[in-house]
C-alpha cells in the first residue's frame, strides 16, 4: 500500500502536535518547573541560581509571550525571535546560501549532515523561516525524548520521531516502514517539507557520509511500478551542509570515540543528549553558514548513487573555516590552498595567526588522550573536500 493511501492515524505515535492541540501543550509546558529552569539559564543565567524567584518571573515571561499562540505557526514566530537572540549571542555571523534553489510551489526533502543535535534544523529553519519559505519537519531520534518539557518543545516545533529504541528485527523493520511511509505522507500528501540527518547520529569524527540505508529507507514507500529514480524525484531531496567555525561540543565527541575506538563500554547518561543540545544552543560557533544544494532531479537508479550524490554536494557545499584549515596543518604539517569562509577569499594563515592562536588554547584545555581526536575532526572537513576535488 502507498503511503498516499495509508490513514494518517497510523502516524499517531511518531507526528508532531497538531494546531488543535498547540494550546494544551503550551500551558502544561509554562507550568512545568523544569521549562522554566531551562529557560532561566538561557535567558537569566547569572540569576538563575535564584530558583524561586526567577521561576516565578519566568513562568510569567512565558505565559506573556505565548498568550497569543493558537497554532504551530504562533509558537515558531515566537520561537524564532529566541533564535534570533542565540544566533546573536552565540555567532559571530550567520550565512546562508543557496536558497534561490528551493522551489516554491512544492516540499522538499533536506538530507543534512550532522554536527549539532539541535542548532542543525534550528538554523536551517530560521533560514527558511527569514526568507519565507514554509518550515520543515524534523525528525528526530526517540533517545531525545527523556523529559517531557523537551518532548513538548520539539513537538511543538514540527519534530516526528525516528524509532531507534526499536528492539527486534520485526519492529526494526516495521518503525522503518512506518518512518518512510510518513515522510512520503509529508511530502506528497501534506505538501510539508521535511529535515533529515544523513545519518544515524552526529559526525563526531567531522566526515560528512551519508548512509545508503537512509536512500533505502525512504525507498520502502516506493511502489513496484515507480523507478528508482522517478521516486526520487517525487521527494525532492535537497542535499543541505551545515558548518560551525567552533563546535561547542568538541571534546565530548572525541572523548566520546577515544573511548569507543578502544572498544571500551561508552555509556551515555539517561539525558546526557540534552546536555549535548544544550551545550550547543548557548555555547559559542563563530562563523555558521547554511547552505541549500540543488534539488536532485538527476536519474540515481540505486541508493548507492543517491548518497554518493547527496555527499558530492554537502562536501562541496561546506565552508571551510580558519579552524579548518590550521587543524589540517596541525595533523599533515601543511595546510592546502583551499578558500575559507563565506564569500570565500583565498587562505592566507597570517591573517588568522589570532585564530590560531585561540585554537592551539582551546586544544590544550582538552585530556591529552583525546586532544588529537579533536583537532582530526576539524581537519576533517579539509581531507573530505580535497578527497572530492
Amino acid at each position: 500500500m502507498r503511503a498516499s493511501e495509508l490513514d494518517p492515524a497510523q502516524f499517531e505515535d511518531i507526528r508532531p502536535y497538531r494546531d488543535d492541540e498547540v494550546r494544551q501543550v503550551l500551558d502544561r509546558l509554562i507550568a512545568d518547573p523544569e521549562m522554566s529552569h531551562a529557560v532561566a539559564h538561557l535567558l537569566l543565567p547569572k540569576l538563575a541560581r535564584l530558583e524561586g524567584p526567577v521561576a516565578w518571573l519566568v513562568r510569567q515571561f512565558l505565559r506573556f509571550e505565548f498568550r497569543k499562540a493558537r497554532d504551530v505557526r504562533g509558537v515558531q514566530e515566537v520561537v524564532e525571535k529566541y533564535m534570533d537572540l542565540v544566533v546573536r549571542r552565540t555567532t559571530s555571523e550567520f550565512t546562508i546560501s543557496g536558497l534561490h534553489n528551493l522551489p516554491r510551489d512544492r516540499a522538499c526533502l533536506f538530507v543534512s549532515n550532522h554536527r549539532d543535535i539541535a542548532m542543525d534544523p534550528a538554523l536551517s529553519i530560521v533560514a527558511m523561516f527569514k526568507e519565507g519559505h514554509e518550515t520543515a519537519r524534523i525528525a528526530i531520534g526517540d533517545n531525545l525524548l527523556t523529559k517531557q518539557f523537551a518532548t513538548d518543545i520539539m513537538k511543538l516545533n514540527k519534530c516526528f520521531t525516528v524509532k531507534r529504541k526499536a528492539g527486534t528485527r520485526r519492529e526494526k523493520l516495521q518503525a522503518a516502514t512506518q518512518l518512510s511511509n510518513y515522510i512520503y505522507h509529508s511530502i506528497v500528501n501534506d505538501n510539508e517539507h521535511v529535515w533529515i540527518a544523513q545519518r544515524s547520529g552526529r559526525a563526531k569524527d567531522g566526515l560528512d557520509r551519508t548512509n545508503p540505508a537512509l536512500a533505502a529507507m525512504f525507498a520502502m514507500s516506493k511502489d513496484k511500478q515507480t523507478s528508482f529514480a522517478d521516486f526520487w524525484r517525487q521527494l525532492h531531496i535537497v542535499p543541505l551542509t551545515i558548518s560551525y567555525e567552533w563546535d561547542p561540543c568538541d571534546a565530548q565527541k572525541a572523548r566520546e570515540l577515544y573511548f569507543t575506538e578502544r572498544k571500551e563500554e561508552y555509556r551515555k547518561g539517561k539525558h546526557e543528549d540534552l546536555g549535548s543540545i544544550a551545550k550547543g544552543v548557548v555555547g559559542q560557533k563563530g562563523h555558521v553558514h547554511a547552505a541549500f544544494g540543488t534539488p536532485i532531479e538527476d536519474d540515481f537508479h540505486d541508493v548507492t548513487a543517491l548518497a554518493e550524490e547527496i555527499d558530492r554536494q554537502i562536501i562541496g557545499n561546506y565552508v571551510l573555516h580558519p579552524t579548518n584549515l590550521i587543524a589540517y596543518q596541525m595533523v599533515y604539517g601543511e595546510a592546502p590552498d583551499l578558500p575559507v569562509g563565506y564569500p570565500a577569499t583565498p587562505w592566507n594563515p597570517r591573517e588568522h595567526e589570532e585564530t590560531r592562536r585561540k585554537f592551539e588554547e582551546r586544544m590544550e584545555n582538552i585530556d591529552e588522550r583525546w586532544r588529537d581526536k579533536a583537532i582530526q575532526g576539524y581537519a576533517n572537513p579539509v581531507v573530505s573536500r580535497l578527497a572530492y576535488e
